[in-house]
């Protein structure tokens, strides 16, 4: 049976048609939506949902689960988001199935802690092919988990069955590996953006030869991978992190920040959501534009912490959440909904509830102007 929640109100009544496309803004809240926790659908548990995109054409929603058979195998969901028209009021979340995701021979992938398990951070639907992207972060031994094997982060496409179609191909320097080389562990593969010429996905966070992770005093640097339809490397780019918004309490506690997600605006434009957890603090999501006109294509560099100067991308401030009254929460998913009659574009953040009583699964839909 469906998962559904009741309806809260728009922020704002609507304003007058928009005309202006450029930069992106957020014209106003349109509503919060939460999902039970630890809700039951087809014989899974609803949780984790790391990642949402919609088809413009049926309305459907798809939402991935981060889920590594805790609770079930690798799956997404299907599903309603319901957005007024002509009013913008966000009135309900409906989950209307489930599908698991398989691997080339069929088969489901291996849960948490076995040779080719899956990570699934990022959905996105591909509207040219009528096909599915996900992006999986992989996974790999560290100091606290030297026992883990070697599972390589992947952006693959897939079927609407969720079975396996193909594999983008994986740039050299970020092959994950069991010494302080490549991306960190929970730092690959995050976010993912589809365009009419492009695929697109960020690493959460820096590789080990690309400078250590942020801190309260400075931040760090990111990877922007972009493939062509044909899936050929095309580029990748430096994205700059922002420092934490403070030290973790005790100084020794812990903190986990980097881009959970990217959505694309046009073929150079996109957004990013740059979400934070601090100890003492908790967390901090902000929602970033960024372009990857005059940034460097840093493909073929080993590092970005040392050699010859190089450009970021460009990046400016959309939305800080928490300064806008949302609830802290851990964001991870961003995606477009349907236009609405004043011109806006509606756009919907997701968050992952790591299964756990103290988070929950909610929907934030905002209003926008230039937008796709």
């Amino acid at each position: 049976m469906a998962a559904t929640v009741a309806a809260h109100p728009a922020a704002s009544a609507a304003p007058a048609a928009v005309t202006r496309r450029e930069p992106v803004r957020i014209t106003r809240f349109l509503g919060e939506q939460r999902l039970p926790h630890m809700a039951r659908l087809d014989g899974t548990t609803v949780g984790g949902l790391s990642g949402l995109d919609r088809d413009p054409r049926t309305g459907t929603w798809y939402l991935i689960s981060d889920d590594r058979w805790r609770y079930n195998p690798a799956r997404f969901y299907t599903g309603r988001l319901d957005i007024d028209r002509l009013t913008g009021a966000f009135t309900g979340v409906r989950l209307t199935g489930v599908t698991t995701l398989t691997r080339v021979d069929g088969t489901p992938y291996p849960g948490y802690g076995k040779p080719g398990s899956a990570d699934p951070e990022s959905i996105r639907f591909d509207r040219w092919s009528g096909r599915l992207l996900w992006g999986d972060e992989g996974d790999r031994p560290d100091t606290d988990n030297p026992d883990i094997p070697l599972s390589q982060p992947a952006v693959r496409l897939m079927d609407l069955q969720g079975r396996h179609l193909h594999r983008l191909p994986l740039p050299r320097g970020l092959r994950l590996t069991a010494a302080a080389r490549g991306p960190r562990r929970n730092f690959g593969f995050e976010g993912l953006a589809v365009t009419p010429r492009a695929f697109t996905a960020v690493t959460e966070g820096p590789r080990h030869e690309d400078g250590p992770l942020p801190t309260a005093e400075r931040g760090s640097t990111a990877r922007v991978t972009v493939w062509s339809r044909r899936g050929a490397l095309r580029a990748q780019y430096a994205y700059p992190l922002d420092a934490l918004a403070a030290a973790p309490v005790p100084p020794t506690g812990g903190a986990d920040s980097g881009v959970s997600e990217i959505l694309a605006v046009d073929e150079h434009r996109y957004l990013a959501l740059e979400r934070s957890w601090i100890q003492g603090t908790g967390y901090r999501t902000l929602l970033y534009a960024f372009d990857l006109r005059g940034a460097t294509d840093v493909l073929g560099r080993r590092s970005l912490a040392a050699g010859p100067p190089y450009r970021p991308v460009a990046k400016r401030l959309v939305l800080d959440l928490g300064r806008a009254g949302h609830p802290a929460e851990n964001y991870e998913g961003l995606a477009w909904g349907p236009r609405l009659a004043t011109g806006e574009c509606t756009l919907v953040i997701g968050s992952d509830d790591n299964f756990s009583q103290e988070e929950s699964t909610r929907f934030l839909a905002f209003g926008a102007t230039g937008c796709h």
